[in-house]
């Protein structure tokens, strides 16, 4: 189902044709709405009860656990999505005489912690070239083999919108018994993910992109298999008993059953789990499937026009909501500072011109942004 224009939701001049989800999202009225209310009742910490520590938290492990297709047991409250890899790189096993696959010009908080990890344990990162025609599936199927140990991947590349197999990767992966670790932050909300039939041992996502929601926030899906790990922290909240604040020195060396365990310290913020909440919930309302085969009808019409300027979209499957456009000859430098004294925002990351339309773009900011690309190639 196609999603009528959802400008009116967000506080977005109509002077400004913004095209750069990719980067940031913006937030929505009730998104601000629920974020003040978190900040009126810090205001006033004497009627803070302390259930209300638990509270916001249980709501918001619940929405993310839907948008994941997952129980909420599995899922954890992260500030970001480096802090969930790290715990994924902390917890799978490695050893000296295996790699892990990544791939080139992987966004960098998806190959630091892999790099640390195979420097300690003495196992390679196997960084996989980009190919000619830009099927990253079938790269990474061919380098999976008995000495792959986990393969760390996005959904989507954060550059050029291609998007991976993820079902079939893990096929691949179940033959040689290695690990799948995801950022989904670049898909998460806005393309259909299938969780039953990708099976990843870890999957995170930031908030602030596709997921509409504040900056500093984030979640973790945890297989159960890994439910028994060490946390990157060790807080009192994520403890058994820690409902009870008179109780809070009888110390527990029992967690929290599931993936609350790896929740990180401080995560009863009202501020971010209330808008986070409210943009989860909105997003469920429009439906994922419904708000990719909008925004793919939008980067369609995108693609099509700016193609005669020499402009195209990787040759394969590319995300409905992302289109990474690449020119024989280069983007020119300065194209999007130049774009932006027109209140026209897209993003450049590495070769590609990165195009990312949300609900509220609409068909005059798509048209004046083909109209300004034209007259400057």
């Amino acid at each position: 189902m196609i999603i009528p224009n959802q400008r009116p939701l967000f506080s977005i001049p109509d002077s400004h044709a913004y095209l750069n989800t990719a980067y940031m999202g913006p937030l929505m009225h009730d998104v601000v709405t629920a974020m003040q209310s978190g900040i009126a009742e810090k205001v006033a910490p004497w009627d803070y009860k302390a259930s209300q520590f638990f509270d916001d938290v249980a709501t918001a492990r619940g929405l993310a656990a839907r948008i994941f297709e997952a129980p909420a047991d599995c899922i954890a409250i992260v500030p970001s999505a480096s802090y969930g890899i790290q715990i994924a790189a902390n917890n799978l096993p490695l050893r000296a005489d295996q790699h892990v696959i990544v791939l080139e010009d992987q966004f960098p908080s998806h190959v630091y912690p892999w790099q640390d990890k195979a420097a300690k344990t003495g196992a390679r990162v196997n960084i996989l070239p980009t190919p000619d025609d830009d099927d990253w599936t079938r790269v990474v199927l061919e380098a999976i083999n008995a000495k792959t140990a986990i393969v760390a991947v996005p959904q989507t590349h954060w550059s050029t919108g291609v998007t991976l197999d993820l079902a079939a990767i893990r096929d691949a992966l179940d033959d040689v018994g290695g690990a799948l670790v995801l950022d989904l932050t670049q898909s998460l909300g806005a393309q259909p993910l299938h969780l039953a039939d990708c099976r990843p041992d870890f999957a995170v996502a930031a908030s602030y992109k596709w997921l509409l929601g504040p900056y500093t926030m984030g979640f973790l899906y945890c297989d159960t298999k890994w439910h028994d790990g060490a946390p990157l922290e060790h807080n009192w909240i994520n403890r058994q008993g820690s409902e009870d604040f008179t109780g809070l020195t009888r110390y527990q060396d029992r967690f929290h059953d599931g993936a609350v365990r790896y929740d990180m310290g401080e995560k009863s913020n009202p501020v971010l789990l209330r808008g986070a909440s409210a943009a989860m919930g909105q997003i469920l309302d429009w439906g994922i499937k419904n708000i990719a085969e909008t925004l793919a009808e939008k980067t369609a019409v995108i693609e099509r026009a700016l193609a005669p300027l020499g402009l195209h979209a990787p040759k394969a499957a590319r995300a409905p909501h992302y289109l990474g456009l690449r020119r024989a000859t280069g983007i020119p430098a300065g194209l999007s500072e130049a774009l932006a004294t027109e209140h026209i925002y897209i993003s450049v990351r590495g070769s590609a011109m990165r195009v990312t339309p949300h609900l509220y773009t609409t068909d005059a900011d798509i048209a004046r942004f083909i109209a300004a690309v034209t007259r400057r190639l």
